[in-house]
Formats: C-alpha cells, structure tokens, sequence
C-alpha cells in the first residue's frame, strides 16, 4: 500500500497494520503529534467546512476552494460527489498543502443515495427498525462508494406540528419510536466500526429541539421548560449519541434565548458532560454567522461565541477562519480551545481511516457496481409498499382488481420527479417510477389504464413554482381548469374504478416550506368531488410530507392510500400495494387533525383540570372547541390492513411490582380476515399520579407480528423502571410508586387496558 507522510510523523501515524486495527489510545496519541505540528492558522483551518461548489473532475485544481485547501483552510467539503471528482480534490489536502491532513466529504444522503427510499416520515411509519436499519446501510453503501464518508443524517427532531415543512424529514411526534428509529439509523450507517470502505460517519440532528419552533415556521424560536426537553424532546439525539452517532450538528433555533450555535448548557453541559459526547459539532448552514442576526454580536463575537459553547466545525460562515485567531489574540478565546476542536476532527478522520488511506472512499470501481443496482432498488420497492397507511377502505374497494378499464386521474399521477420527495440530492429523477408507469406495468395484458391530468397542483401559478424546485417540476398545463377537469370525468365515466393521485408536491414539504393551510390545495380538492360526482368508486392515493387536514376526504371519499413519497421506486410500489401483491401494513407516526386550528395536537398530551368528559363533543367551561370536536381524524399509530386483527383481553403476570422488579404484559392477537397482514401491536402505558402530571398515555413498546388467516399469536411485552421512569422537576429520573395504566392496541385510540402498582422498594 502506498504510504502518505503526513508532516514528520510516519512512523507514528502508520505503526498499525491493517490486520491490526488501531486501538483508541493508539488513536489518541497519533492526533496528538498531529496537533503538535500544526499552526494556530493551520488548527483553525481544520474547523472550516465550505461547501464545494459546482466544479466538476478537472477543474477542482484551478478553483477558489483548491487554494484554501492548499493553504491548509479546510478541514472538509460537502456538496461534492463522484468518486473521481473527490479524489481529485483529496489529493490536493494530502499532497499539496503542508499539513496532509486528509478532507472529509459530506453530503445529505437523508433517505437513500440514488436508491432513494420513502422520506423518513413515511418510513417510520413501517415500525420496522429491520428495515429501516437496512434502509440506512444501503444509502451508506452507495455514498461511500461514491466518495462520501460523512452524512448529515440521521435528523430525529420531534415535532408536534405539520404545518412545519420538515417534518417530513423526521420521525413523526413520538420519542419512544424517534430514539428506536435513530438508533438503527446510526447502526445502519455507520456498522459496527469504521474498518470497512462502505461505512459513512453519521451526522445527528438537529441539536435540538428544531422541530418545537414556534407557529411551524422555519428557523423559528423555541421556548419550553427543561423537564419538557427531557421528557419529550431529548431521547431521540441520546439514544443517537448512545447507539455510537459520530457527530451532531447544532440546529438554527434558539433555546432559553441564546441560539443552539452558541448555547453552552446545551453543546457543553447536557451533550457532553451529562451525556458523554466524544465526537464532533458541526454548526448547520451559516449557522455561525445567522447568530447576527439573533442579535447577539458581530461575526468575530458569534463566532467565540459558539466556539466556547463546544461548536467545533463552521459550516459555509467561515466566521472561525477569519476571526478566531484574533480572538485569541484578544483573550476571547484560548489556543487550548481551538485544540480542543481540531482534536475532535482530527481524530474522526483517524477514526474513519483516512490517515491510513486517505483514497478509501474514492474506488471507481465500487462506484459503477454498487449504486442503483436492482437489488437496492427492490429493497426500495419493497420498504416504499411497508411504509404506506391505509386511512379508509370501505366496502373493501381495495385491493383493485387487474382487469377492466382504471381511470389514473391527477397532477401526482404522471409525476415521476416528484416521486422522491424532499431532501433526495442525488436522486436519478428521471429513472423514477411514476404511478401510472407502476400501473402500465402491473396490468400490462390484463387491464386498460387512461389517464388525465385533471389539475394542476394549484390554481396559483406562483405557489406551486415555489413548491416543485430542485427538478421537481410538475410540468404545469397551460389549458384552463375547466378544461383539465373535464377531460378527467370524460376519462373517468368510462372506467370501472378511479384512482386519484393528488396531495403535495415533493418540495411542498421540507426545509423552508411551511405551510398555514395543510389541506389538499382547492383545486385539487375539486377534482375529486368532480370525480365522486360519477358515481364510480374513488381510491384517493394521497402524497404528502406531512399530516394534513382531511376531514372532508374522510368523510366522502371511499378508500384513501397515504404513499407519502415512496422514493425512486414509488410507482411500482404503489400498484404491489393498490393491486393486493402486498397487503399494507404502515402505522402513522403523526397525528392527522381535523383542523389546523387544532395544531399541536398529539396523543401524549397532559390533561387539563377541566378535561372533555368521555364521548362528548362539547361542554362549557370544560377544555374543547366551539367548532370542532378535540379529535383528530387519524390518532397516532393509526393504519388499516386489508385483513382485520382482533385483540383478546391483556393479561399481566403480576398486578404488583417493585422498581427493582419487572413484570410481563400479554396479548392475543388474532388475524380474523381472509389475507396474510401484518400488524404493529402497540404498548401505552400511563402514570395515574405523579409529583407533576403525566401524559395521558406513553408508547413504551411495539411489535410487528405477521399473522395468516385465522392465525393467533400472543404479544408479550416486559415493563420495568425503563418504561415506567421519567425526569422530575428538579431534572433527576426515576420511577414513582403507584398505579400505572397499561394500554395494548392496533393504535393510540383503541386500546385494551388493565391496571397494576408499582410498590416502594
């Protein structure tokens, strides 16, 4: 192997073979000859992260950026793919500058590479962490093979409220399975260890508490009390940090006035010091120099700011590159701090091999074997089908039948760009399935499939310009409304069955896309009620990022198909689902409102002193609407099945325990329907009383059973001090003597319930 020298340390840095694997304090001591040959400038450096740029292979030597990397001014890249470019772009870090430090290169691989999975709201809806693990270890297999060694994923952000566009990149409003997610998450990205060539450092965020900002409106405040963080907000970047997460990156928002960037109690005192953090914090994008903005100083003071708060890396800002050093100079900040940092970084490099082999990631050849090949795709495929919800289903119009004539109407049915959703950077948009190509495919000499654009997105040309960027172009038809609907009936009164793909474009939902009205746009809307008009029966296949309002789809459309979007493969997943090759099986994450007024609305909310009485719809001076009933449409955990399961009674195998004791919570379930299905049978429990109130009811377990007709298999859960423990006021975690509720259900809603007492010791 070929041996780079990096400074005069030779002999250090390459003392481990590749059959034997450098130990963590063999780690150590090679970064701290690292460290000890470095300038101030040249640490500094080390801590700026810009964004490559356009440039393609060839041009990378005569950029602004190969400069900086010369001068020792980058510590690594992101926006920059191809196993070529990267490389060429790594050889002027290891042979050009002085230092020889090796880049890292990021990039967002957020729900699959080029095999692009459901976006991971919809993928936490398959409550399989299997799955979803896989999901991960695909994307980092075919990034890593295009040179990227770092993801900027998992974000595991709880979030309360769909009017907020990146809930779409999330795992829905519920901690239980957002620590679950975030951890296979981690495990798929980044394996056991770092000794292979197709693992990737993850990248947690946002850090923290993102998805709580006010009004859903992006980069917004967040404001809520310490016990609320932990309880709630928290698990998930712990069970990240837990799971072995190489890196975080601090989120935009502020928490207890000071942005997360510069907020010391949250990147010092809780990530490191109570949660025992050891890699590195990278701010988000300008996240250093939007501190402006906040008001809380000029880019040289943000920028000490966040450095003394535990901030190691500065995404594009570049306020560390040219400021820290006079703060140094100025007693702002110590040259102890900046080493503290480059350590942190230097030592993920080490960490991730690319000391040893700096050219790790950069085989062409993986990258023209291992990306987008059919046996990815057809995991996409297969993991797109699991993570679709059946809202309604009635007098069983689902699944459809491959004969007769199927009317495909709607601006998401010919829309083959949209299929990956938000987030999906290096996705092949034109090599994906749309649904009427799934249903060509599927039905091929057997049925006849007619299609009709029927709409536009949205009768507002500027607004739906703002919701289909990035390549996402839905091709808007110039003919009048009028016109397109009446094609879509003309085709429809023809057909045996209507299939409506309709909902929210990719880039309706994600960063910088928050909407106040999260119903289907009107137009759309229009176009289904034009479509129930003709008497045939309609299976509304819905496309969103978030929970939106559908109460009036509910209540008068048949059957309704949440795809979300299903990624690269969606169309051919769609009709497995549609046509019965694959029974559904997704559970939502979210809780879908009636009305946007009803906004935060989840199902682990507390009580008030003057709850609703059970089974009302209103009462005065009790806590209710006027307008509307407190219900959602669709409760947390909510999905059909083209088959039915019935649950028996649950029995506990004590109704007494102590906290150093555990007990058992069993459940029949039985498949009383005529198809093989799947079902996520659910564990709530309760705390009746507490030294401050709890909520309603807690997911504190799942699993995802599979039952054949008539089949019964009982569920068995374990509930300990780990289920029954929460922070108190004064922010320590235990578990309180009393009665405790145990819930088992296909949902949050519908649930059996016993009781048992947790004792004192």
């Amino acid at each position: 192997m070929k041996v780079y020298h990096y400074l005069a340390l030779a002999v250090v840095l390459f003392s481990c073979s590749k059959t034997n694997e450098p130990t963590q304090s063999t780690i150590d001591q090679r970064v701290d000859s690292v460290l000890s040959q470095l300038t101030l400038d040249e640490k500094i450096g080390q801590l700026n992260l810009p964004s490559a740029g356009a440039f393609t292979t060839g041009e990378a030597e005569s950029s602004d950026i190969a400069k900086k990397i010369e001068q020792g001014q980058v510590g690594g890249l992101f926006n920059i793919k191809t196993a070529a470019s990267i490389r060429e772009v790594q050889k002027i870090a290891v042979e050009k500058s002085r230092t020889k430090i090796p880049l890292l290169f990021g990039m967002d691989v957020i729900h699959g590479y080029e095999s692009v999975f459901p976006i991971p709201l919809g993928l936490s809806c398959s409550w399989d962490m299997a799955l979803i693990e896989r999901s991960a270890r695909i994307a980092a297999t075919e990034a890593s093979a295009d040179g990227i060694n770092w993801t900027f994923s998992p974000m595991v952000d709880v979030s309360r409220d769909p009017r907020w566009g990146r809930i779409s990149e999330g795992n829905g409003e519920d901690p239980f399975i957002g620590s679950e997610i975030a951890k296979a998450m981690v495990r798929g990205y980044q394996g056991k260890d770092f000794s292979g060539n197709n693992t990737i450092m993850s990248c947690v965020k946002h850090y923290a508490l993102y998805g709580a900002i006010e009004a859903g409106r992006d980069y917004n405040t967040v404001d809520m009390s310490h016990q609320r963080m932990y309880n709630e907000y928290f698990p998930p970047y712990k069970a990240a940090i837990d799971a072995g997460a190489g890196s975080i990156m601090a989120s935009f928002n502020e928490i207890d006035g000071v942005p997360a960037t510069a907020n010391k109690w949250l990147l010092t005192d809780v990530l490191r010091k109570e949660w025992g953090f050891n890699g590195f914090v990278v701010s988000d994008y300008t996240g250093v120099s939007e501190m402006i903005e906040h008001g809380i100083g000029d880019l040289q003071t943000v920028s000490a700011r966040a450095l003394d708060a535990g901030l190691d890396m500065d995404m594009v800002s570049e306020g560390f590159l040219t400021t820290l050093a006079k703060s140094v100079k100025d007693g702002k900040i110590t040259e102890k701090q900046i080493d503290e940092a480059c350590r942190r970084i230097v030592k993920a490099k080490f960490e991730l091999g690319l000391f040893d082999n700096p050219y790790k990631y950069c085989d062409e050849k993986r990258s023209k074997t291992e990306i987008y090949t059919a046996a990815n795709r057809a995991e996409a495929r297969s993991t797109a089908a699991q993570s679709f919800v059946l809202l309604k289903n009635d007098k069983n119009i689902l699944p459809l039948k491959k004969s007769g004539t199927i009317a495909l109407v709607g601006p998401l049915a010919d829309a083959k760009e949209n299929m990956t959703g938000t987030w999906s950077v290096a996705a092949r948009f034109s090599e994906s399935i749309s649904v009427l190509s799934g249903l060509q495919k599927a039905t091929e000499g057997k049925a006849k499939v007619v299609y009709a654009k029927g709409a536009n997105l949205d009768a507002d040309e500027v607004l739906e310009t703002n919701s289909t960027m990035f390549g996402k172009g839905l091709h808007r038809d110039k003919r009048s409304s009028t016109e397109l609907l009446n094609e879509a009936v003309r085709i429809a009164k023809g057909a045996d069955v209507i299939v409506a793909a309709v909902g929210e474009a990719a880039e309706m939902s994600g960063e910088a896309a928050s909407r106040t009205t999260i119903e289907i746009p009107e137009t759309q809307k229009e176009l289904l009620k034009a479509l129930l008009k003709t008497g045939k029966p309609v299976v509304l296949v819905l496309f969103t990022g978030r929970p939106l309002v559908l109460k009036w789809e509910q209540e008068n459309v048949p059957a309704i198909l949440n795809t979300w979007f299903g990624g690269s493969e969606a169309g051919d997943a769609i009709a497995d689902v549609l046509f019965g090759d694959v029974n559904p099986s997704g559970k939502l994450t979210t809780t879908f409102p009636q009305h946007v007024g009803q906004v935060p609305i989840y199902y682990a909310h507390k009580n008030t002193g003057r709850p609703l009485a059970e089974g009302k719809w209103f009462q005065k001076f009790r806590s209710n609407y006027l307008d509307v009933s407190n219900e959602p449409v669709y409760p947390f955990g909510y999905g059909l099945s083209y088959t039915q399961f019935e649950y028996g009674e649950i029995q506990l195998s004590k109704s007494k325990m102590t906290a150093d004791d555990s007990l058992q919570a069993s459940v029949t379930v039985t498949n009383t329907g005529a198809l093989e299905g799947k079902e996520v049978v659910q564990l709530y429990i309760r705390d009746m009383v507490g030294s401050v109130t709890r909520p309603v009811k807690e997911l504190k377990g799942f699993q995802k059973i599979t039952l054949k007709p008539g089949e019964s298999k009982q569920v068995t859960f374990t509930i300990g001090k780990n289920q029954l423990g929460f922070y108190h006021q004064d922010l320590t975690w235990g578990a309180e003597p009393g009665d405790f509720q145990v819930m088992i259900g296909g949902n949050s809603r519908d649930v059996k319930q016993v009781v048992f007492t947790l004792a004192e010791n």
